[in-house]
């Protein structure tokens, strides 16, 4: 199939067949529940609400309050803003408490910090204050491959979606990549100077240390940088390797990795 277009719209999502779309239904759902039972403060809390808002997207266009359904999908773009967000502060205080470490008080730093996190209501709020002008949330309607539409509560308009969305996660990926990058460098360079060091110096028994102990201090490390990156939502630059055509193996992976962040 040749398809040929004169503007930049993706139609991936309507290429996925019903069956690959109700598997990816159920990781979300199974992977939000867990994650939303699980989650409290900060960035655990936006994903909270990102997670339970999500659960609810297609129940909302089911009713016939339209509010109910806008209520939804705005409610679940300001979670999903809050994340990315959150995501970005948590890699700055990386960057502060592991690579700048000196110099790092800041005076009312947490209430900075929750203030910046929560920041993006204001544009969710002027959004919603468009509605007589432009109405950014309601029902929108997906057509899978194979079957009839499905009518999430979501993002009714593609040109404020990209816009916003894909520049504000964009900027958040590059970043917390950078801080990423940073840090496993700093980890690298302990690792090596604990290496040398452990050659020279025996532990509390008098034994130098063994191979598997080594190999031991490596498997930490790597669940260490493993840890990271899905704290500092990396994993949602999946989202890139599967823009324009459909990926099956990429839309797995980005289900199940940040449904269950």
């Amino acid at each position: 199939i040749i398809c040929n277009c004169d503007h930049t719209t993706p139609f991936a999502v309507l290429l996925i067949s019903s069956v690959h779309w109700q598997i990816l239904s159920y990781i979300s759902y199974i992977g939000c529940g867990l994650s939303a039972f699980f989650t409290h403060v900060s960035l655990s809390g936006a994903l909270f609400l990102l997670n339970t808002t999500f659960l609810l997207t297609e129940w909302g266009a089911t009713l016939d309050l339209d509010w109910v359904c806008v209520f939804v999908a705005a409610f679940m773009h300001y979670s999903l803003l809050c994340c990315f967000t959150w995501m970005a502060i948590e890699a700055l205080h990386l960057y502060l408490v592991l690579i700048k470490v000196f110099n790092t008080y800041y005076k009312h730093y947490l209430l900075k910090l929750s203030l910046a996190g929560w920041i993006p209501g204001i544009i969710v709020g002027v959004s919603l204050g468009l509605k007589n002008f432009k109405q950014f949330y309601g029902p929108t309607q997906m057509t899978m491959a194979d079957t009839n539409q499905t009518n999430p509560c979501w993002i009714t308009d593609d040109s404020f979606f990209y816009s916003l969305n894909l520049v504000y996660f964009t900027l958040t990926f590059i970043f917390n990549s950078g801080i990423l990058m940073a840090v496993a460098s700093s980890i690298c360079k302990m690792k090596q100077v604990y290496k040398s060091n452990s050659r020279l110096r025996p532990d509390a028994k008098g034994k130098s240390w063994s191979d598997s102990q080594r190999f031991s201090l490596s498997c930490r490390n790597g669940l260490t940088l493993l840890g990271l990156t899905c704290l500092m939502g990396t994993t949602w630059g999946l989202a890139f390797l599967g823009s324009g055509y459909v990926n099956y193996p990429i839309l797995y992976l980005f289900c199940i990795l940040n449904s269950a962040q």
